[in-house]
């Protein structure tokens, strides 16, 4: 009987603790990594490397010289040599370390490995990047990232960069428009899309550049940025005066260009391979990010009259996507579905297009048309999106190379009120004063009355 109390008292503390283990790993991974995931990861690593590197066939036969001194000193078997691996370094999400690979070794060979190491160490995910020739780094990351995004403190932007998103490797997705000057945003309704715009627009409302908005939904989506847009169209007829605009626009940033290198004013624009960034500082005109919200809109037509407003319109989204770099004219292209359907120069536009982020879409013919072309196999991923994670994309560009994202929250009020407070950045460009949206002031509040109380006299 004694004996059954005391396991009762003992079993007890650890039954609690336990629970709140497993509690604490549901609803807050991140403190559960960094009280008993981290070390208890670390334990595994550092005692199955060798065997867990042997079973997943990462392990060489040893030099000559290593079996000859094996043999001399010991008696013990010669066995196969693992990667040498470097320090651990422990991360608020995970592990990092680096290995040199063994001789006959490349890193694809650890990538291909990269799902059993991360069951054999209990991580939830292995991503292996290049350092340098013969060395590769491990990052392990210890929980879902994705399910309640926070965003690394050390995600600092920079001019034209935003850390609008995070990677499933725990590390951040800046939008760095001077390496992708051009990208198509896909996403159904309630996927995400709308937050992923409200970061890009928050993130480059407080940076000298020029907003313009194209939100053929009678602005319901960009009205709420208009005090820091400098030109915003709600309907196709007005987007048809200011791609013109934007165009003329671009076409004497190349006469300046011309002017200041000397080139021949009937050179073609095709055949000018600077940008603005050659240029002194004081003569260097802003840059200009245009954001086209449902971009559908503008290639849907219903009479002749709209068909060749159409295809003049989608003929200088495509000049602003050939040449608009060299100009500092950007193009972030966002819609619920992007194909050839939509008629005449979508396929040309999207190609123009480096930068893709599919969210959550409606039919896999959606996935295809933004990632087919340049990851076949991310279109799986961005298909398996479930509906309860809005914010979650898949992210590529031209070079082949794709990532899960997730755009944390932001609330349509905090975005505005950014805007709202860096209206006095707003640039001013001659080209888009006409099309400058109308902020309406806001309403003083009424201060509170006065109550004077005057003592009571007899």
């Amino acid at each position: 009987m004694s004996d059954l109390t005391t396991l009762l008292e003992v079993g007890g503390p650890v039954a609690v603790l336990g629970g709140g283990a497993a509690y604490a790993r549901a609803k807050h991974p991140a403190a559960y990594w960094s009280t008993i995931g981290l070390p208890v990861s670390t334990v595994r690593l550092l005692s199955s490397y060798g065997s867990v590197m042997e079973a997943c066939g990462l392990t060489v036969a040893p030099s000559r010289l290593r079996v000859l001194a094996m043999k001399a000193m010991t008696q013990r078997e010669v066995r196969p040599v693992p990667p040498r691996r470097g320090i651990i370094r422990p991360t608020l999400t995970g592990l990092k370390l680096r290995l040199r690979l063994a001789p006959g070794q490349e890193p694809a060979d650890i990538a291909a490995s990269a799902e059993r190491l991360r069951h054999a160490w209990g991580v939830h995910s292995v991503y292996v990047t290049t350092v340098k020739p013969g060395v590769v780094e491990l990052r392990l990351v210890g929980y879902d990232v994705l399910r309640r995004v926070r965003m690394p403190r050390k995600a600092v932007g920079g001019f034209l960069k935003v850390p609008v998103a995070l990677r499933e490797d725990a590390t951040p997705f800046v939008r760095d428009y001077r390496t992708i000057p051009h990208q198509l945003t896909l996403g159904a309704t309630l996927s995400g899309k709308s937050m992923y715009l409200r970061h890009l627009i928050a993130g480059l409302a407080r940076q000298p550049v020029a907003l313009v908005g194209i939100d053929c939904k009678r602005g319901v989506e960009l009205a709420p940025f208009a005090p820091r847009l400098s030109a915003l169209a709600t309907e196709p007829d007005e987007a048809a005066e200011l791609l013109p605009a934007l165009v003329r626009e671009m076409e004497d940033r190349y006469d300046l260009i011309r002017a200041r290198q000397g080139i021949a004013p009937g050179t073609p624009d095709e055949e000018i391979t600077s940008d603005i960034w050659g240029l002194p500082e004081d003569e260097r005109p802003v840059p200009v990010v245009l954001f086209v919200d449902e971009v559908a809109e503008l290639f849907l037509v219903a009479t002749r009259k709209d068909e060749e407003r159409r295809d003049e319109m989608v003929t200088q989204l495509i000049r602003l996507a050939q040449l608009g770099r060299a100009a500092g004219i950007y193009l972030e292209v966002c819609g619920q579905r992007f194909g050839a359907e939509l008629g005449k120069g979508a396929t040309m536009l999207r190609a123009q297009l480096t930068g893709r982020v599919c969210h959550r879409v409606n039919d896999e013919a959606s996935a295809k048309m933004a990632l087919g072309d340049i990851a076949p196999e991310a279109v799986h991923a961005a298909c398996s999106i479930a509906p309860e994670r809005p914010g979650l994309a898949v992210a590529g560009d031209t070079s082949g190379g794709w990532s899960r994202i997730r755009t944390p929250y932001l609330s349509l009020g905090d975005a505005a009120e950014t805007c709202q407070e860096s209206a006095h950045m707003v640039p001013d460009l001659a080209a888009l004063k006409p099309f400058r949206p109308e902020v309406p002031v806001r309403p003083v509040e009424a201060a509170a009355p006065v109550v004077l109380h005057h003592p009571v006299t007899d």
